[in-house]
Order: C-alpha cells, then sequence, then structure tokens
C-alpha cells in the first residue's frame, strides 16, 4: 500500500479512538481510507454527535498522535475475537467478525487486530509507524453523513464522520480551496441560479426540463456542431426515438444492454417497442435504404437524435448523468482504404472543438477489449485489426494516449477523450468508436471499384458529447459566466433615468433586428442594483445609457467582471457585437483582447 493509504488508514484508528474517548458508549462500524481522506461509522444511540463536536475530536487526536503510539500487529482465535468484541459492547464488529469466520476469510482460525494505544480494532492493515508520524496540518474532519451498516436498508443507519488527508499542509489547503471552487461553481447549483434547466419530480427524475435561457447555450453549440458538419461533408437525417424490439436483437445490444434500457411498451397486436438508448442502429438503416457505391463513400450521418437510458435513481448527478439525452451523433460508413483518414478528420475536429471552447488539457485513451470477456464480439483477428488501426492513428497524429483493456465498445476499440473537471477529477467528455460488427449484422455493404461488394467500417463519433453532459462541463468551466455567443442575453442594457427608456428600448430592437439577445432592466431598482444584477446574472455585456449617450447616439459599455468602461457610438457598438458573435469569440477569458475600443 502507498504511504499516502498508511497515512489515511492511521487516521481512521485515531479518529475512531478520540470518538470512543469522548463518546464511550459509541458502537463502531467500518473506518477505511478513501479517496481525499477517510472516514469511520459509529452508532451514537440516542447521543447523537454534530459538526460542533469536530473541535474537540480534532483537538483529542492532535493529543494522541503527540503520544507517539505504535501501532502493532496481532491475531486473535476467532472465538476469542468475537467474545472480546461482544464483551466491549461492539456488536457490530462481533457480528462482522463472525460473518468472517463463517464465509471463509479466517482460514487460519485467526482474525487480524492493530493496536495503537488503549485502543484495538479488527483491522487488515497497514499502518503507519506511530501515531505521531501522521504530519502536522495535514488532515481535517469535513462532515457528517448516513450511511447504512454494511450498506443495507434493512440495517440501522449509522453516522459516518469523513475527514480529508493529504501528505502535506499545501496539498490539503489546494483540495479545500478546489472544492469550494467547485461548489460555487456546480453546474446544478448555478443551473438553478441562472434559471438555465430544471428537475421536477412530476416530470421524472433524470429527465431535465431546460428552460428557455438554458436552451440557448444548447442551440447555439447545436448549430455550430451543424455548420462545422456541413463544412466537413456531413449530411443530417431525422430518426424516431422508438423502434421495434428486433432492431436491438439485430444490433445485439439486446439482450446484453437491457439493464441500460426503459422497459418495452406492449402494443395490442403489434411487437413490443423500446425507447432508443442510441441512434446508430437507425443510422444503419438509412444507410441500407438502398445500394451504395464506393463513389458515394465515405457517407457521413449526423443528427442531433434524442436517447435514453435507465439510470439507477443513485447514479443520476444532475446534467452529468441522466435518463434523457440529446447527443451530437453521426456515424461514417466508409472503406478500409479510407477509415485512417476518416479517423484522423474526426479526431482533429475532436482538437478545434475543445481548443475554441477552451476546455484546456485532455487525455485520450485507447478502449481496448479483453480476450476472456463475454461482453466482447468474439472475432480476434478483426479485434486485433482494428486496434492497431486506431493506434497507428494516434501515433502517426503524434497524439499521446494510454490504453486500457476491456473498456471498449462490444462491437469494437474506443477513443475516450478524458476531461478534468473543476477539481481535477477525470471524466469521459466524449468517445470515438471504430465498428467492424455492425456491418454484417445489418447486411451494409457496398459496391467496390472491382466489381466486388464490400462491407464498410463505421466510425461512432460525438465530439461535443451530449448537450447534458456538455453544457454541465461548459458551465462549471466557466462557472456561469458564458461567452458572448453563447450567453442566454448577450448584452443586458440599463437606462440611467426614464428620459432615456425609449431610446434604450429603441437600441434593444436595433439589437433584435440583428439576431442579437438583449434586455432592457425597466425595474424600479437604483442604478447601481441594476448593474449589480447584470453581474450577478453573468451577463457578458452591459450596456449603460444616460442622457449623453442618448443626446449622442452612443453606449457605455462595460464587460463582465471589469470595472474598466468605454463609450462607442451606437453603430460601432452594434457591429462589434456583431463580429463577436460571428466569429464565437471566447471573450470570457482574460487573455482575448476584446474588439472594444474608444
Amino acid at each position: 500500500m502507498t504511504p499516502l493509504y498508511r497515512l489515511r488508514h492511521s487516521l481512521s484508528h485515531i479518529l475512531a479512538q478520540a470518538v470512543l474517548t469522548i463518546r464511550p458508549d459509541a458502537k463502531m462500524g467500518f473506518g477505511p481510507p478513501v479517496d481525499n481522506g477517510f472516514y469511520y461509522d459509529f452508532d451514537f444511540g440516542d447521543n447523537p454527535i454534530s459538526e460542533s463536536d469536530f473541535k474537540q475530536l480534532e483537538e483529542t487526536m492532535q493529543r494522541i498522535i503527540k503520544e507517539k503510539q505504535q501501532f502493532e500487529h496481532l491475531d486473535k482465535p476467532v472465538d476469542v475475537a468475537v467474545a472480546e468484541l461482544a464483551a466491549a459492547g461492539q456488536k457490530y464488529k462481533a457480528e462482522y467478525a463472525q460473518y468472517l469466520a463463517d464465509n471463509g476469510y479466517a482460514p487460519n482460525g485467526t482474525l487480524s487486530f492493530y493496536r495503537n494505544g488503549p485502543f484495538l480494532d479488527m483491522c487488515e492493515g497497514p499502518h503507519l509507524g506511530a501515531t505521531n508520524e501522521v504530519p502536522k496540518a495535514t488532515f481535517k474532519l469535513d462532515k457528517l453523513a448516513g450511511a447504512y451498516w454494511r450498506g443495507s436498508e434493512k440495517n440501522p443507519m449509522l453516522t459516518r464522520i469523513y475527514g480529508l488527508a493529504f501528505p502535506t499542509p499545501a496539498e490539503l489547503k489546494d483540495y479545500i480551496e478546489k472544492r469550494e471552487l467547485a461548489r460555487q461553481r456546480d453546474h446544478r447549483k448555478l443551473g438553478k441560479e441562472l434559471d438555465l434547466f430544471e428537475f421536477d419530480e412530476e416530470v421524472g427524475s433524470g429527465l431535465p426540463l431546460w428552460l428557455p435561457k438554458g436552451t440557448v447555450i444548447r442551440e447555439e453549440l447545436e448549430k455550430w456542431a451543424k455548420e462545422t458538419e456541413f463544412k466537413a461533408g456531413y449530411q443530417r437525417v431525422s430518426t424516431p426515438a422508438i423502434t421495434r424490439e428486433q432492431l436491438y436483437y439485430t444490433s445485439g445490444h439486446l439482450p446484453y444492454y437491457k439493464e441500460s434500457m426503459f422497459p418495452p411498451m406492449e402494443l395490442e397486436d403489434e411487437d413490443r417497442y423500446y425507447l432508443r438508448p442510441m441512434n446508430c442502429p437507425h443510422h444503419h438503416k438509412v444507410f441500407a435504404t438502398r445500394m451504395r457505391s464506393y463513389r458515394d463513400l465515405p457517407l457521413r450521418l449526423a443528427e442531433y437524435g434524442n436517447t435514453y437510458r435507465y439510470e439507477k435513481r443513485g447514479s443520476l448527478s444532475g446534467l452529468m448523468r441522466v435518463r434523457a439525452m440529446c447527443m451530437n451523433d453521426a456515424h461514417i460508413y466508409c472503406s478500409p482504404a479510407d477509415v485512417k483518414q476518416e479517423l484522423k478528420s474526426v479526431i482533429e475536429m475532436y482538437k478545434d472543438y475543445y481548443s475554441h471552447l477552451r476546455l484546456g488539457d485532455f487525455r485520450v485513451r485507447l478502449s481496448l477489449h479483453a480476450k476472456d470477456n463475454d461482453k466482447f464480439v468474439d472475432q480476434e483477428a478483426e479485434w486485433l485489426r482494428s486496434e492497431e488501426i486506431v493506434r497507428e492513428v494516434l501515433n502517426e497524429m503524434n497524439i499521446g494516449f494510454e490504453e486500457e483493456a476491456g473498456e471498449a465498445a462490444f462491437y469494437g476499440p474506443k477513443i475516450d477523450i478524458q476531461l478534468k473537471n473543476v477539481m481535477g477529477k477525470e471524466e469521459t467528455v466524449s468517445t470515438c468508436q471504430l465498428d467492424f460488427v455492425m456491418a454484417d449484422r445489418f447486411g451494409l455493404e457496398f459496391n467496390n471499384a472491382e466489381g466486388g461488394t464490400t462491407a464498410p467500417y463505421i466510425i461512432h463519433r460525438a465530439p461535443l458529447s451530449t448537450h447534458e453532459r456538455m453544457v454541465s462541463f461548459l458551465i462549471e468551466i466557466y462557472g456561469g459566466a458564458f461567452p458572448t455567443w453563447l450567453s442566454p442575453n448577450q448584452v443586458q442594457l440599463i437606462p440611467v433615468n426614464e428620459t432615456v427608456i425609449d431610446y434604450t428600448k429603441g437600441i434593444e430592437e436595433k439589437l433584435r433586428a440583428n439576431l442579437i439577445r438583449a434586455e432592457v432592466d425597466l425595474s424600479s431598482d437604483s442604478f447601481n442594483k441594476k448593474v449589480r444584477n447584470a453581474v450577478t446574472s453573468k451577463n457578458p455585456n452591459i450596456w449603460v445609457i444616460g442622457s449623453r449617450e442618448a443626446e449622442e447616439q452612443t453606449i457605455t459599455w462595460r464587460r463582465y467582471a471589469s470595472k474598466d468602461q468605454v463609450t462607442l457610438p451606437l453603430s460601432t457598438a452594434i457591429e462589434t457585437l456583431i463580429k463577436m458573435r460571428d466569429s464565437r469569440l471566447m471573450d470570457n477569458f482574460a487573455d482575448v483582447a476584446l474588439p472594444v475600443t474608444a
């Protein structure tokens, strides 16, 4: 085990000893190290603990650390261990010790314990050598949570005390600061504050309602993708969100993907129908509408298609994990000779999108099959050939990547794009898959130049992921402050007094005539509060209009999060704004030189 694991594991024991020092009647559950720290579960009976007790607990932990208690390993016979734990009033530990013995986890008839000072706990270790090896100022008790004993809701609810622990004080401080930033930027929090989306239990868990402002962001991303794909030779299709179940038997998604699909719809005198969890089988059917020629290829079919997946309620997480999603989907049908170039073009598209959106560095993972795993189609030669194609493409493009076995799609290898969130945690934002299976299953082929027929390779790609996942990333990375082209409200117009309202409304009409989203603040709030409201709402552009501006046909322009402002002729300001929009300028980034000059 790593030194960090030993540190966190040792701290969980020190925490338990501190709890029993101030609450001797507490009953212990489990106390493992976890990501970012450690926890320990307790039953406090009728005398619950609160976070106000953390100061006393931390002081007691510090005293234990200073006592230089040695961590000593010892083994106890099962019957002795169970009896001693029961006699000490530790009923949960006694129960679990008996469970381990009854299920073959004590093959030598003994169970492992660790002692430090007067504290003894059933544990496999490892730990530090002594409590004083815990570096100063590297841990902090964090929060309380409820946890069922052994994870079953049939069992008693225990109190879980979480602690943070890192190798150095600087790392602990950095984590706490990043977590606070992540809390402030949490897309669920900002989505509600900025009126972007909502969830309603009467509609259903994991089914987002996109509000008008959130829908603007979706539509701007979709518009950008459609323009990009048109230039790259994609053709758009539209396909239904439900289908007969036979389609998924043909594709192989049934029965293997059934757990992630909504239950079928039973129709009288008809086959069963499913909500689609993906668009690809429909696109394969579009390809199959007529016999294709090699001259038709590559055929690139694109669709922002709505899909539905049954995610368990406990795994739902804002827009990051939902049950209804709209995917930036496309499928490229190409000859074996063209597959490498098509993959390269797709990867270049990914790079262009991520670079423009300022999503930061991303990691590429080549997800491969696992030979002995029933999840994957049993065509070993094709697996090796297709994986080598993707590997060669990445190497030829000088893209660093890591390989991971067992993470491929069941029909071919994947390129997974791994992006770090505000906390530095890695998430899969989108994938690109090379499919060597579905052409055969759907009987897809094209007339080749030699007069015969050939099955196409199929590339599945979704560079902008789903609207739901991509927007959640963007909200958190930008902190809700979107660049002008993506912002729901592109200009907030603030009249200084009532005498300039007509001029201000006239500006709003001119902006809307140029398809620029603008709003006038006609509230009774003071001027300063109107400005504060505009800033709080994260409007990228605030135009202030006073008597002088009305007289000279100008506006005074203030950017989001900037105290600087500039007065411009109205015509110049509108022209500048149009350029910012049309170029999709990322003007919310400080290193971008704004085209706003006096």
